[in-house]
């Protein structure tokens, strides 16, 4: 009896050494891990799918009223180039009058552009896209690079001894997939564009 108590006392720490050596903690970990890594693949990729649209959308409307100005001041000056007084108009009040009414035209659209200028930020929401692409683009890379280098972690531990034991044994794990391109050119960033005579 105390034989079998002896054997059984050895043999359980061993056979518990033995199944922690071949995988059976570590190959679900690494399973995991990849895939954890994957769904912030995803997640970057669903960031940029949100951020893009809104973006695009906040630059166009402080471009739309940014244009919006200065079309007005463009139309005033053309308007007010077109009112003219010649020396023997100089004595009808209708006609400076017209002129007058012109040049204020341009001076109360110029006045609205100085006044509009501080929060004039199309340029700025563009720099602000572009940065917010860029960043986006580098957290898609780098989401990816931690998923594949994941993807290798875990198929090299279930291709090795000893967790090949366990991973064929207790799970029948089979390699992952790394994540590679399929599209040309899917390296580069997507194109954005702010051509307002595209229909959407």
């Amino acid at each position: 009896m105390n034989r079998n108590r002896l054997m059984t006392a050895i043999l359980v720490p061993v056979a518990a050494v033995s199944l922690a050596g071949c995988g059976v903690n570590s190959i679900p970990t690494a399973e995991e891990n990849a895939k954890a890594k994957w769904a912030d693949v995803q997640a970057a990729y669903q960031r940029r799918a949100n951020l893009i649209p809104n973006l695009v959308s906040t630059v166009k409307g402080a471009a739309a009223s940014e244009q919006n100005i200065l079309v007005g001041v463009t139309q005033a000056r053309a308007n007010a180039t077109r009112v003219t007084v010649t020396g023997d108009q100089l004595s009808d009040p209708n006609a400076l009058a017209r002129f007058a009414d012109a040049q204020n035209r341009v001076t109360l659209s110029l006045q609205r552009l100085q006044e509009a200028y501080p929060t004039l930020q199309s340029q700025g929401n563009f720099k602000t896209l572009m940065d917010e692409l860029e960043g986006t683009e580098n957290r898609i890379n780098i989401a990816i690079r931690d998923y594949n280098g994941a993807v290798q972690g875990y198929n090299t531990r279930i291709r090795t001894f000893p967790d090949v034991i366990g991973a064929k044994v207790f799970y029948g794990a089979k390699p992952m997939a790394t994540y590679q391109a399929t599209t040309p050119n899917a390296e580069q960033a997507p194109t954005v564009s702010f051509d307002t005579n595209t229909s959407r």
